[in-house]
C-alpha cells in the first residue's frame, strides 16, 4: 500500500491493526493450522479493533467505517492470514443480516454476543447440489403450529464445525409463503443438528462442515425478518463480501511478494544471490505487477460501494481479478524459494493453498465472469 494517499487516521488504524497481528496473531498461525482449528479467544479483540460490525453505523452498534478504510482493513488481515480474514467475513454475514433485518429480540440474544466475540456463528446457504445458484436450495423449513420444522443438508459451511449458531437459509412453507427462501436462527445446543467436519485443502482453521437437519424444530419466532425474502437480501450482501475476499487476496499475494523478495536477496546459488538472477528478477516484476493491479481494483470497488454506483460491475471484476492473481503470485513465490517452499515450517506452502481458497467463494471466477459480461452487453448468459 505504498501508493495510496491514505489519511492519518488510517494510517493510525493500519499500524495499530499491525501491531496487534504482530503480538497476538502471528505466534499462533502455526500451532493452530497444525491443530486444523481457530484461535477464537483473539474474536473479542478483533472486535475492539473494528473488526465485527465494522461498517454497520454507530445507531446500530457498529464502527461506522466507510468502505475503502475497510477494504484497507480486510488486506490486513489476508496479508497476516487468510483463514482469519474468512472467520471475520462470515461473521460478519450474519451481524449484518441480524442488525438489517433481526428483530430487537433477536439482536438483544444473538447479535450484541456475536459482535463482542463471544458467540461463533455460521451461515448455512451451501448444499450437496447448490453452490453457485442460491435460488436452487433445496432444505425445507415447514411452519407447524408455533415451531418451524427444518429438513435438508448444507454442504461447505465455514465455521459450521464450531458455531454456536447457525443462520440457515431454506425453502419456506407456510400459510403466508409457499417455496421462497428465508432465514433462519438455529441454536445448535437445542437443536441438536448434525454437524459433521471436513478437512480441506485451504483455510483449515475455519472449521469447514456438512450440516444434516432432520425434523429439527426451532422456535417460530427464530424467522430472521420477512418470510420469503432472503434471496434478495443475500444477493445484496455479495458484492461487500467479494470486496472482502478480493481485498484479502491483495494481502496474502503482498505477503507471498514480500517472503518471496527477502528470500531472493538472502538466498546463494552459484556464488551469488539468486536476486541477481534475470529470472528471478521477471518473477518478482510479475508478482509486484499482479498485486498493485489487483489492489487498485479492489479499491475502485471499495469506491463504488462507498458510492453506491456502478457497484456490481466494479465489486466482480475486483474479485474476479484479485483472488486469480493472488494465486498466480503466491505460486511464483513458491517458486522462488524453490524446494523450502513445499515445506510446513514456511508460510508459503500455506499462503499457497490458502490463495487457491478464495477462488470459489462468494461466486466462482465463471460466475464472476458471467456478471461481468452481463453488466458490459445488457445480455445475461445464465439461463
Amino acid at each position: 500500500m505504498n501508493h495510496i494517499d491514505w489519511t492519518d487516521e488510517q494510517m493510525e488504524l493500519r499500524d495499530n491493526i499491525r501491531r496487534f497481528m504482530s503480538k497476538h496473531v502471528t505466534p499462533l498461525i502455526q500451532e493452530y493450522e497444525l491443530k486444523r482449528t481457530f484461535p477464537y479467544q483473539i474474536m473479542p479483540m478483533l472486535g475492539e479493533l473494528g473488526y465485527l460490525g465494522g461498517t454497520l453505523p454507530e445507531s446500530q452498534g457498529g464502527h461506522g467505517i466507510d468502505y475503502v478504510t475497510w477494504a484497507m482493513m480486510m488486506e490486513e488481515l489476508g496479508y497476516h492470514w487468510l483463514s482469519m480474514r474468512t472467520m471475520v467475513n462470515i461473521t460478519n454475514g450474519s451481524i449484518n443480516r441480524l442488525a438489517n433485518y433481526g428483530s430487537e429480540e433477536q439482536k438483544a440474544k444473538y447479535l450484541e454476543p456475536i459482535m463482542r466475540g463471544e458467540l461463533k456463528v455460521c451461515t448455512g446457504l451451501t448444499e450437496p447440489n447448490t453452490g453457485s445458484n442460491i435460488a436452487g436450495i433445496q432444505t425445507k423449513a415447514e411452519l407447524q403450529g408455533d415451531e418451524w420444522v427444518i429438513n435438508g443438508r448444507k454442504l461447505w459451511i465455514t465455521n459450521g464445525y464450531e458455531a454456536d449458531v447457525a443462520m440457515i437459509v431454506a425453502r419456506t412453507y407456510s400459510p403466508t409463503c409457499e417455496g421462497r427462501l428465508s432465514t433462519f436462527i438455529v441454536e445448535r445446543e437445542k437443536a441438536q443438528y448434525e454437524v459433521r467436519k471436513l478437512d480441506t485443502m485451504v483455510l483449515r482453521c475455519t472449521g469447514t462442515a456438512e450440516l444434516g437437519f432432520s425434523d429439527v424444530r426451532i422456535p417460530k419466532e427464530n424467522l430472521v425478518g420477512e418470510e420469503g425474502k432472503a434471496l434478495a437480501s443475500t444477493l445484496k450482501g455479495l458484492d461487500a463480501a467479494r470486496v472482502n475476499i478480493a481485498m484479502g487476496a491483495v494481502g496474502a499475494a503482498q505477503s507471498a511478494l514480500d517472503l518471496a523478495t527477502e528470500y531472493a536477496k538472502q538466498r546463494e546459488q552459484f556464488g551469488r544471490k539468486i536476486a541477481s538472477f534475470q529470472l528471478i528478477q521477471k518473477h518478482i516484476v510479475d508478482m509486484t505487477v499482479r498485486v498493485e493491479a489487483a489492489r487498485a481494483l479492489g479499491l475502485r470497488a471499495a469506491h463504488a460501494l462507498q458510492a453506491d454506483k456502478d457497484v456490481r460491475q466494479a465489486c466482480s471484476i475486483a474479485k474476479l481479478y484479485a483472488t486469480e492473481a493472488a494465486h498466480e503470485v503466491a505460486n511464483m513465490a513458491l517458486q522462488v524459494h524453490g524446494g523450502l517452499g513445499y515445506s510446513e515450517e514456511y508460510p508459503i506452502e500455506r499462503i499457497f493453498r490458502d490463495t487457491r481458497g478464495g477462488i470459489i467463494p462468494e461466486g466462482t471466477t465463471e460466475i464472476q465472469t458471467l456478471i461481468v459480461g452481463r453488466e458490459i452487453l445488457g445480455v445475461s448468459a445464465i439461463a
